[in-house]
């Protein structure tokens, strides 16, 4: 047996004999003399420059800042992120040898528990979920980042607790068949909450909280809205791109090998804050009005996606194309378009239910879809609002029926539920070992046994 031990995104294992154990005064007093000398070691500095420029994981990540910059902002007490890093390891891992992750949204700890349960891989939170249904208001709001900028990340906590809570009741059960409990989740960011500073405190708040990839996206904040509904309100390239760089630079200063997702709502852009990035200039409509409230008036369009996701590539691991609508051409032109210049550069799709599939395109075509999308170079194509669309219709369903006909409605409804195989996974009917009463159970007889 050996004893495995995560530092920073470094696994290391150690067999019994060597590992050496010291006392808590022992550990205290090492403790006590790293803590105390207030400065960072050459020697630190070193080994932090050697892994960025050794480990393939940061194979043409750019950073403009420099790793004693990191490790002064980090401080001499480094706390571990175990959840944040084993996510993010095994994310990279997952995207790097499988073809296909299938990803949709959850919602809850329970709903995520469910799909991991089902064999999915990748847990995704999208900001506009937790708008809806679950933020630290308790208030309902659109996709207008209305809500506080640190609900998604008690979301993220949420969901590892229940993740974490199934793997505790397996182990108790002695099940030794069953899922990988710890599904990496990738976390939507918005557009970082404000400027650069915001972002780099919501990137750490999502490390914390355990996420193995956050996204954001190059809109203006307070002019925020829902990617897809068009007339998007974008920040200059430049402006994002500092953005971007704040979210790498606070995954440093944490330790961990976070996924930065880089997302561009240019394809239905209308609108842009300055024309101070000469990038952006081709896609100002001159000679117009500004608006109001100052903005650039922007053609937006795929080409114009194609430019800010080449120019946001040496900042992200991965680029998110957002659309209004599901058209492979429009994909096909933007993988193309970023692999032109970035040949590995990873790309993401979102396969929103906010699209009607079926008025869009016939079974067939659905049916390959995603197929078509994973040969393009498009590693993640989540179904981003899952949750929302899985709870209102069966709650509805079941509301409607049960007023109706009353407990045979309910009857019919938990027969349906008894179809799921326990064999296939489903735990939910024995609903009383699910959330963790036997669990607790043994607790108890640790406290009170003679």
């Amino acid at each position: 047996m050996g004893r495995l031990v995560i530092f920073g995104p470094l696994f290391y294992f150690f067999t019994l004999k060597e590992f050496v154990m010291q006392t808590i005064e022992e550990k205290a007093m090492e403790l006590e003399a790293r803590l105390s000398r207030h400065r960072i070691e050459d020697s630190e500095i070193e080994e932090l420059e050697i892994q960025w420029e050794k480990d393939p994981r940061w194979k043409n990540v750019t950073r403009p800042y420099r790793a004693s910059e990191v490790l002064n902002l980090r401080g001499t007490l480094n706390v571990e992120h175990t959840l944040a890093n084993a996510g993010a390891a095994r994310l990279w891992k997952l995207l790097k040898t499988e073809k296909n992750l299938p990803a949709i949204g959850a919602l809850t700890g329970n709903q995520a528990i469910q799909q991991v349960e089902a064999g999915l891989k990748i847990i995704y939170l999208s900001g506009w979920q937790v708008a809806a249904d679950n933020n630290l208001t308790g208030d309902m709001y659109a996709d207008q980042a209305l809500y506080p900028s640190n609900s998604v990340p008690a979301v993220v906590r949420q969901i590892n607790r229940a993740l974490r809570k199934a793997d505790q009741i397996q182990v108790l059960d002695c099940r030794r068949r069953g899922p990988y409990w710890f599904a990496p989740i990738v976390a939507d960011g918005e557009d970082g909450f404000g400027g650069p500073i915001h972002t780099f405190e919501i990137m750490k708040e999502m490390i914390e909280a355990g996420a193995a990839g956050v996204h954001f996206e190059d809109q203006l904040s307070s002019a925020k809205k829902c990617g897809q509904l068009g007339g998007t309100v974008l920040v200059p390239i430049r402006e994002f791109i500092t953005k971007l760089i704040a979210a790498r630079l606070a995954a440093d200063v944490c330790g961990a090998p976070t996924l930065l997702i880089a997302r561009t709502d240019a394809e239905e852009a209308r609108f842009v804050t300055s024309d101070i990035d000469e990038r952006d200039r081709p896609y100002i409509l001159a000679g117009e009005p500004r608006t109001p409230e100052g903005y650039y008036r922007y053609s937006g369009g795929i080409q114009a996606a194609i430019e800010r996701g080449l120019a946001f590539a040496p900042y992200a691991d991965m680029i998110w194309l957002e659309t209004s609508s599901p058209d492979l051409d429009q994909a096909r032109a933007f993988a193309e378009g970023i692999r032109k210049q970035f040949p590995d550069k990873m790309m993401s799709y979102n396969c929103s239910p906010l699209f009607n599939w079926k008025t869009s395109f016939d079974i067939s075509t659905i049916q390959k879809f995603q197929a078509e999308l994973t040969a393009m170079g498009y590693v993640f194509q989540p179904v981003t609002l899952s949750g929302f669309h899985t709870m209102n219709p069966g709650m509805f369903d079941l509301a409607y029926s049960y007023k109706k006909e009353g407990l045979d409605a309910f009857a019919r409804f938990q027969d349906e539920e008894f179809k799921h195989r326990r064999s296939e996974g489903y735990m939910a009917t024995s609903y009383q070992k699910f959330v963790g009463t036997g669990y607790f159970d043994r607790v108890m007889y640790c406290l009170t046994r003679e």
